[in-house]
């Protein structure tokens, strides 16, 4: 088995371009030119004291990662969940998401909130799975929601 080892980085990372790249792609392929504007969100958000933004890597390649920024004093807010589509289906950003739950608490944060488009269903089950609650009728039809909102207490 391959340790994973964690690695808090700039979104500038040269090691972070396979996540900038993969996201860009994935959000404009569901959601068209809107997509690509949550990639134009300035990287500096993702920074301390208020973000971070961490890397999993695999034999020093990134496999997935995530980042947090504030969302308000006691909540961050997770962005930027991705798994390497040559590493799905492993687990890994459930990883992503305990690993950001840690640090957004050791940085004094007391909540998790986040959104995911509504033509995301991995994202939508990766947070249902993971203990966060929804902040929208899971029955309902996604695509008339828009963006599918859920948080979570940390401690």
């Amino acid at each position: 088995m391959t340790t994973l080892e964690v690695r808090r980085v700039r979104q500038s990372d040269p090691d972070a371009a396979p996540l900038v790249a993969e996201l860009t792609y994935e959000y404009t392929s569901r959601y068209g030119p809107r997509g690509a504007q949550e990639m134009q969100r300035p990287a500096d958000v993702f920074e301390p004291p208020n973000g971070q933004f961490l890397l999993l890597l695999e034999a020093g390649e990134a496999v997935a990662g995530g980042a947090f920024m504030r969302h308000d004093e006691e909540t961050a807010e997770l962005k930027r969940i991705w798994t390497h589509s040559q590493h799905r289906r492993r687990g890994l950003a459930r990883r992503v998401v305990v690993e950001l739950e840690k640090e957004a608490l050791a940085f004094g944060y007391r909540r998790i909130y986040l959104t995911t488009g509504p033509r995301q269903p991995e994202a939508k089950a990766l947070y249902l799975a993971t203990g966060y609650t929804p902040l929208f009728d899971v029955d309902a039809d996604p695509v008339t929601i828009g963006h599918l909102a859920f948080d979570k207490r940390l401690g």
